[in-house]
């Protein structure tokens, strides 16, 4: 271990306690007993280590849109510091630290024409979206996120840090790509980056007051049939406030959308039947550099407090959605997001990691603007309509829902899972963070 000073370590009476505690999620307080303020993998090494010796669970918050599954009387490691990115364009591969988010690894790569499988928001922390799967804007053709690590410096339970490969820890590495930091703080990956210079992105905007909202899910579903795996895609539906902050065509709409990224030379010719489904409000899609890949879903920079959670669904029953729509659409009681995830192509191939449901055919997302009671009491009979084609949750959509653990994976992976806990981490240190972490 290198020479160097203590981590930054904070208490809740401490000057800059709160501060350090920031970040994109606002509605869930967090008061861990210390905070330990990491700029290496040392630092982590010391905060594991207090935390074990002081008989305290501990958690990591990296930099992202999640949030550790509470903290109250713990050890908090926050990794905003750690923000090192090497790039190897011969390798095809990048080194990221554990605080680095996905903006850096996009604009680091994309002189030598690569691209990381990346997700929607460049504000998303690169290493917890991996470890909870990572479902990419060009999922459908390279599958998960995770399935591209080549290798995890982590920090274990006995204050030890490893260097984990397939080859040297084969057990590990199948629970850390999955699990989130359930076994460990991971302070680096290295992971695969993809020849993509440009891509075919964007969306087709539609108002949700003019088309059918089910049958415009209809036959996007039906077009799904259609496309290479090569693209990928999603249908959206946001009730838009009526504020002036937002562009005219979107103000106190409600707008539904497709979203899509393809790096086939034939998309105008592919997307053309979406283009005849009626009106559209806006239609941003056009061959781009990777590097404005964030503008095709255009997700909200701006921290807020919000709350949902996810259904990998065996199949697409568009009449079953269309009645979660109208539940949580523009006249229900508080502000509901509704995504569609196409899945299946590259992301249905079986890979050595603890990632669950692979069959799945669509994954639903919903999300809430608010705090976590009145979101739940808007979300939840939603995910009861969508109960009998629910294979399970996916952990990297689970926003503040990282405390119910069910659903995260099939029995035999939580049984696996529950057997190497018991090797690395005997005493639970890493028991917030077990399962859900929230982490994406």
């Amino acid at each position: 271990m290198s020479q160097h000073t203590q981590p930054l370590a904070l208490r809740p009476a401490d000057p800059g306690y709160d501060d350090e505690l920031a970040g994109f999620q606002t509605g869930f307080a967090q008061r861990p007993a210390v905070l330990f303020g990491a700029a290496s993998a040392d630092d982590v090494i010391a905060a594991v280590r207090y935390a074990a010796g002081a008989g305290l669970p501990v958690g990591v918050q990296a930099t992202g849109h999640g949030l550790p599954g509470g903290s109250e009387g713990g050890v908090l490691i926050t990794t905003r510091r750690m923000d090192g990115v090497r790039v190897d364009p011969a390798a095809r591969t990048v080194r990221v630290q554990a605080g680095v988010r996905w903006a850096q690894v996009v604009a680091a790569a994309e002189p030598y024409g690569l691209a990381p499988l990346n997700g929607s928001s460049p504000g998303v922390g690169a290493v917890s979206y991996t470890l909870s799967g990572g479902l990419g804007i060009l999922a459908r053709e390279f599958g998960y996120a995770a399935d591209h690590v080549r290798s995890l410096d982590v920090v274990t339970a006995d204050g030890q840090l490893r260097r984990v490969t397939r080859e040297s820890e084969p057990e590990l590495h199948w629970a850390l790509l999955g699990a989130g930091h359930s076994f460990g703080i991971v302070t680096e990956l290295e992971i695969d980056l993809v020849l993509v210079r440009t891509l075919y992105g964007g969306s087709l905007a539609f108002d949700g007051r003019e088309v059918d909202p089910t049958g415009l899910l209809r036959a996007y579903e039906e077009w799904t049939r259609t496309v290479p795996d090569g693209l990928t895609s999603s249908f959206a539906a946001v009730p838009y406030p009526d504020v002036p902050a937002l562009p005219p065509h979107l103000r106190g709409r409600y707008v539904l959308s497709v979203r899509i990224a393809y790096t086939g030379t034939d998309g105008d010719q592919v997307v053309a039947p979406l283009r005849e489904l009626g009106p559209l409000l806006a239609d941003s899609l056009r061959e781009m550099p990777y590097a404005e890949s964030h503008t095709i879903h255009s997700d909200p920079p701006e921290p807020h407090a919000y709350y949902g959670d996810s259904a990998v669904l065996s199949e697409l029953e568009v009449a079953r959605v269309g009645e979660v729509l109208a539940l949580v659409g523009p006249d229900a009681p508080g502000m509901c997001v509704v995504q569609v995830n196409h899945l299946g192509g590259a992301l249905a191939k079986s890979a050595p990691n603890s990632v669950p449901y692979r069959e799945g055919r669509f994954l639903v997302r919903l999300l809430a603007v608010g705090d976590r009671a009145t979101a739940r009491a808007r979300l939840d009979p939603a995910f009861v309509l969508l109960a009998p084609v629910t294979l399970g949750r996916a952990l990297n959509f689970a926003f503040g829902a990282g405390d119910r653990t069910e659903g995260l994976y099939d029995a035999e992976t939580r049984k696996r899972l529950a057997e190497l806990k018991s090797e690395y981490d005997p005493a639970n240190l890493f028991s917030r963070n077990y399962g859900p972490t929230a982490a994406c």
